[in-house]
């Protein structure tokens, strides 16, 4: 596991070499005459970042090493800080600027210099305190320490409170001397390593009683790799001393010979067998290979590790810990032992939610049929063994329709090929449990010849894994031959001593025309797919492979056929609510009896967001608690501190810290980033992907740009589960428009953020004990703003990006910020246009967003100063004019503002009567602009106008609002000239073309455009616009409007083909009939139309089910204008279609889907007008094979619809929910 702190220096070092390699960096370097410093810093940021690298494999992350790579990350920031910085400052100067210049330049040489020895000096620590070895001489890696969960998981709490209750320790002699006939085995595990272990089984081992009960003694070390031959010559070296012969007198025998001696002694004598140092599963599995299967002499095996999990399984699937000795608070021994069957305790339904190992032990395990065959379960660590014991079959809560669902994949006839059946989801959901439960299901008993499961360990070792495998597949036959046959050559040699080649033709002798079902638990990359599936034979089409993963993108590289991957989802509120309450209460109650708890009990189950793993993880823990209100209070409200402290909790965080380990390192810094917003934040995927490119957290690599690398960031995260999408975002063109963050996984990540000082949340309560540098800055909503505290709190000159969500004061912004990159200011409340009176100050800022921002009217002319902008968005802001100097923004790619107006009036006549007269309005509007320039404050408190405005801010917004064409609605932009200048354009919008032509000709040179809004299209400009829109080759998205009559009425025909690149297209006008050059669009994915009256709807569907890309389809209000609009879909028609939204549409009648109709469409939105809608108004809805989702808005119809409604869903065999919106 790569530590935060390594994994975040890396991607800082990335950038600040990136940076420091760039041509830009070397022509500054040039420029100010420092080149050798800038070299020397440039290599020994190469020096750093590859031993960082080589860090990655020092398996022993103690302090002094990491507090050396905090420091290299905090040198990397501030490097790439200042070689920006000298970047930004440099300028060709005028002759009255050369004394500041020539002052400005030997500033930049000595911080330079003073960088210089920061870094060297750095680098030489490494060297000093040997931090880090080279490759080539790898410390040894010591036992892993078992995880805080053990206490909950391994039952070693109960133990520990029933040696407190009985005030008794158990006696390990008394153990061994349990009656009974059946081999067993007691394993010893101590919670701080060895400790005391060896003293306690030597006591036992030479008791008086022990020694004359079993005639065979032995006591073996485990070798590693482990050696059967070895193995049993021990044992048979010792048995022979227990009877009393001379060893030194025996000649050297065979392994047949060997074989036969010691089947000998176990099959006349009862033995005991310690095993010390047994370290992995698959060591005692091998053990268990070289003892008989049914020995019934009251043998006991005492198994010594150091790995908890290892001694649990080694004991048996009905295990209980038992306390031995406590040694000091720190090392206390307890034993595992196999619970009889009539001491078997019943455990009231749980569910192992467990989803991830803790360590990284294989799980091994096939429920053997037959009275003289031994079992061998599946229990991987922590895996299953979370109340794993008490799991039966029709215990599965919320998880029977899945468990069915996968049984009928494996068990279907029809597929006549080999099947890999992928099931995917994030860590927690409980994916191990139920494929277990599938796993050991009554009805696949008999179906398959070999079954295993395996779990993938990390780091994948493709040996290691093949002998695992293969034990498991053999388990069968070496369970009928007894103990190994040594005298056979290498077909009966046991798999530890095979190497890669022999196990890989071992494992197609195994399969050779075997009907087998194999279980592949817990995959995490292709790569390690590509290596096993390569290592398989041509398998038996019967075959069945069941692979189980985090990342969506591993389980389409796995299954082939999208039918064969699944999906495992949260659970439901009810199953979710049921699921606790049974862990809390030992049985199904309802909460309604508690009123008291109700309410905290909802927030509880809002946190765990239906993940089971949180549910009983979290139920358990409330189950030991007084049921009172104050107490799951507290846990409410104390989450964070819970899980990080709270030992019974700590399942949860290890878990799901799993997904976050395995996350490569640029992709966790990204994920630490998303901690910036508040709890069930939606947030918007354009916001996130351009703060992570302005943050440096994704690079251009060669015709990818830095957008478009942090878009794959994005969907990676989501094909892992670290990020969830929001529920609408299917009506996105990239089909997701947002996301979400788990409660819980929210909770590790600002554990981890915090941890690195890399967010600060200013928050009611929050802590000013930071130590470090903050780099990120975030205020919010319930944070009472104090200036002396906000500057107090933390080092704001090393701020990297602010984030605002409560209400704006204007002490936010500071000269002190000098690297901010980032300003964030989405929806912030209070802030008005003199607070960025001074923005051009924040000269490395890159992102800058006043979005939602209603208080706002102008932008003043020192935005012209950043020229390091990539991003500005003003949109639903009251800005209505750019300032002329947005021209100089050379490198600016995202430029959004105004907004789509809602409606299509747009004259003077339809406002209110009182404005139709305008000498009277021009009248009115001069009296109020003269009270705000006389009474500013009066007029303020009148219109109850927020923020801090002054004499300015309130004339501004006064006259504004007096403006007949604001007051009615907000609109497009007016662009200054020039705008042909800012050739790095990606998106651009919403621009109003009536108000100035000259824009037309600069967005004609924009080659780069991807995104287009445009308002304002008529009769004299709409040839010129056909023609720009025909010139952008890559072209994506295109929105126009134009309000009123005639609209774009004839306007877009002489657009004689669009751009086939073109994926989005809304149009928001007067249409009267679609455009032709709609046909010719390949790539269309998506389509809006609103107000476009087109008068003929059959041939324009016709056009539209064409489209072989087209995605989603929605048709607005007046996109028709049809008296009587009967809408039918008919065969083959729209083949792509996954979302159909039809809403507010006039005259619509009928609804009717043929046969083959929408082959694909899997959501239909409705939003209907009461007096138009009746029953019988959709027909064919159970014919859309893939409808999952009916969406009704909230309006009250008729019952006899809705219930017309429900029976046509209930018709359908995909069984579509119908939800309301």
């Amino acid at each position: 596991m790569e530590a935060t702190a390594l994994s975040v220096g890396k991607s800082v070092l990335d950038g600040a070499l990136g940076y420091a390699k760039s041509a830009v960096a070397e022509e500054v370097a040039l420029q100010l005459g420092i080149q050798r410093d800038h070299a020397f810093i440039r290599d020994e940021l190469a020096m750093m970042q590859a031993f960082m690298r080589a860090a990655h494999d020092e398996r022993d992350n103690h302090d002094v090493l990491m507090t050396w790579v905090k420091q290299v990350r905090d040198v990397a920031y501030d490097a790439e800080d200042c070689l920006q910085d000298f970047s930004v400052h440099l300028h060709k100067p005028s002759w009255w600027r050369l004394p500041r210049t020539l002052q400005e330049r030997r500033r930049i040489a000595k911080q330079m210099k003073e960088l210089r020895a920061r870094v060297e000096d750095v680098s030489q620590r490494n060297l000093r305190y040997q931090l880090i070895k080279s490759a080539g001489s790898k410390p040894v890696t010591s036992a892993e320490q078992s995880s805080i969960t053990a206490a909950t998981i391994f039952g070693i709490d109960d133990a520990r409170r029933a040696a407190k209750n009985d005030n008794s320790k158990v006696d390990l002699v008394h153990l061994i001397n349990t009656p009974g006939e059946d081999l067993r085995v007691i394993a010893v595990w101590g919670t701080s390593g060895d400790l005391g272990q060896t003293s306690i089984i030597n006591a036992a081992y030479e008791n008086p009683d022990i020694k004359k009960k079993f005639s065979c003694r032995a006591w073996v070390r485990i070798s590693h790799p482990f050696n059967p031959n070895d193995f049993i010559q021990s044992l048979v070296k010792q048995f022979r001393s227990a009877v009393g012969v001379d060893v030194l007198l025996e000649t050297k025998k065979t392994g047949k010979e060997l074989a036969e001696e010691f089947s000998g002694y176990l099959s006349e004598n009862s033995f005991l067998i310690v095993l010390n140092n047994l370290s992995t599963f698959e060591e005692w599995n091998g053990v268990k290979a070289c003892l008989p299967p049914n020995h019934k002499k009251g043998s006991r095996i005492i198994v010594c590790s150091l790995q908890i999990e290892v001694a649990s399984l080694c004991a048996g699937q009905e295990c209980q810990a038992l306390e031995l000795k406590q040694f000091s608070a720190h090392q206390t021994i307890y034993a595992f032992y196999e619970k009889d069957c009539q001491d078997q305790i019943k455990i009231p339904v749980v569910v192992s939610s467990s989803d991830e190992s803790i360590s990284t032990n294989v799980a091994l395990g096939h429920q053997s049929q037959g009275g003289n065959e031994i079992k061998v379960f599946t229990k991987s660590l922590t895996r299953i063994k979370t109340m794993a014991s008490a799991l039966e079959e029709s215990q599965l809560i919320g998880r029977q329709k899945e468990k069915t669902d996968i049984i009928n994949l494996i068990s279907n006839r029809s597929n006549q090929e080999l099947a890999v059946i992928s099931v995917w989801g994030m860590g927690g959901l409980g994916k191990t449990t139920l494929i277990k439960d599938v796993y050991e299901s009554q009805k696949l008993v008999g179906v398959f010849e070999k079954h295993a499961c395996v779990t993938v360990m990390r780091p994948f070792i493709r040996k290691e894994f093949l002998k695992s495998l293969i034990m498991q597949l053999n388990v069968q036959s070496s369970e009928k031959k007894g103990a190994i046959d040594f005298a056979h050559g290498a077909r009966n040699t046991a798999p530890v001593m095979m190497e890669v080649e022999a196990l890989i033709n071992e494992l197609a002798t195994l399969l050779e025309g075997k009907k087998c079902l194999i279980v592949l638990d817990d995959l995490s990359s292709t790569a390690e797919w590509d290596n096993i599936f390569g290592s398989f034979p041509k398998l038996d089409s019967s075959c069945r492979i069941i692979v189980t993963t985090r990342g969506e993108s591993i389980a389409k590289h796995c299954s082939e056929k999208q039918e064969n991957i699944y999906k495992l989802k949260v659970l439901d509120c009810k199953d979710a609510q049921d699921l606790f309450t049974r862990k809390v209460f030992n049985e199904a109650k309802d909460l309604d009896k508690h009123p008291e708890l109700i309410k905290e009990a909802k927030m509880i189950l809002k946190k765990c967001n239906g993940l089971p793993l949180a549910i009983v993880t979290i139920g358990g823990f409330l189950a030991k608690q007084p049921k009172v209100a104050v107490e799951w209070r507290k846990l409410n409200e104390h989450i964070s501190a819970e899980l990080e402290m709270n030992p019974e909790l700590g399942a949860i965080k290890t878990i799901l810290g799993k997904s976050y380990d395995g996350l490569p390192y640029h992709l966790k810094s990204c994920f630490l980033y998303t901690s910036i917003f508040p709890e069930d934040h939606k947030i918007s995927r354009r916001r996130l992907i351009r703060r992570w490119s302005a943050e440096g957290y994704s690079r251009e690599i060669r015709d990818k740009s830095s957008e478009e690398v942090a878009d794959n960031y994005f969907m990676e995260l989501i094909e892992r589960s670290m990020i969830l999408p929001s529920q609408l975002s299917v009506n996105s063109r990239k089909g997701i428009d947002s996301c979400q963050v788990h409660d819980l996984m929210r909770e590790i990540s600002i554990s981890k953020s915090t941890e690195e000082n890399l967010v600060f949340r200013m928050e009611e309560g929050c802590s000013s004990n930071t130590q470090g540098t903050v780099r990120h800055l975030v205020i919010s909503t319930n944070w009472e703003a104090d200036k002396s505290e906000f500057e107090n709190e933390v080092d704001l000159s090393r701020i990297r990006s602010l984030t605002v969500f409560g209400k704006w004061r204007s002490f936010f912004i500071s000269n002190k910020m000098r690297f901010l990159r980032v300003l964030d200011l989405e929806g912030t409340s209070g802030l008005v246009s003199h607070h960025l009176e001074h923005i051009g100050r924040l000269l490395h800022l890159r992102y800058l967003s006043l979005r939602g921002c209603d208080s706002i009217f102008h932008l003043s002319d020192s935005l012209g100063n950043l020229k390091q902008l990539e991003t500005l968005d003003i949109s639903n802001t009251w800005i209505f004019k750019l300032p002329k100097t947005i021209t100089k923004l050379k490198k600016l790619q995202y430029l959004r503002a105004g907004t789509v107006y809602q409606d299509d009036s747009n004259e003077f006549e339809e406002l209110p009567k009182v404005m139709n007269n305008r000498p009277c309005f021009c009248m009115v509007g001069l009296l109020g602009f003269c009270v705000a320039c006389c009474a500013p404050q009066l007029l303020k408190e009148f219109m109850n106008m927020d923020g801090d405005m002054n004499r300015c801010d309130v004339c501004t917004e006064c006259c504004c609002a007096m403006l007949p064409a604001l007051m009615a609605k907000e609109g497009p932009t007016w662009m200054p000239r020039g705008i042909g200048k800012l050739k790095s354009l990606r998106t651009l919008g919403v621009v109003n073309l009536a108000w100035n032509k000259a824009i037309l000709r600069g967005i004609k040179g924009l080659t780069q455009l991807r995104k287009l809004a445009v308002t304002g299209i008529n009769k004299e400009n709409s040839q010129e616009f056909c023609s720009v829109v025909a010139n952008i080759s890559c072209l994506e998205s295109l929105l126009v409007q134009a309000c009123g009559m005639p609209g774009l009425h004839g306007c877009l025909e002489g657009l004689a083909s669009a751009p086939k690149t073109l994926q989005s297209l809304k149009i928001y006008g007067n249409l009267v009939k679609l455009p032709g050059w709609v046909r010719g669009l390949p790539n269309l994915v998506k389509l809006v139309l609103r107000n476009s009256r087109i008068l003929e709807h059959e041939p324009a569907l016709q056009v539209l089910g064409k489209l072989p890309n087209l995605v989603s389809l929605r048709l607005w209000a007046k996109s028709f204008q049809v008296d009587d609009l009967r809408f039918t879909f008919h065969p083959e028609a729209f083949p792509s279609l996954i979302v159909l939204e039809l809403n507010d549409i006039d005259g619509m009648k009928s609804v009717e889907f043929e046969e083959g109709a929408m082959l694909q469409l899997e959501r239909l939105d409705f939003c209907g007008k009461l007096e138009e809608t009746n029953t019988g108004m959709f027909s064919g809805l159970p014919l859309l094979r893939s409808l999952k989702e009916f969406m009704l808005d909230s309006k009250i119809y008729e019952h006899a619809f809705m219930e017309d409604l429900q029976g046509q869903l209930g018709a359908n065999p995909n069984g579509p929910a119908l939800k309301r919106w």
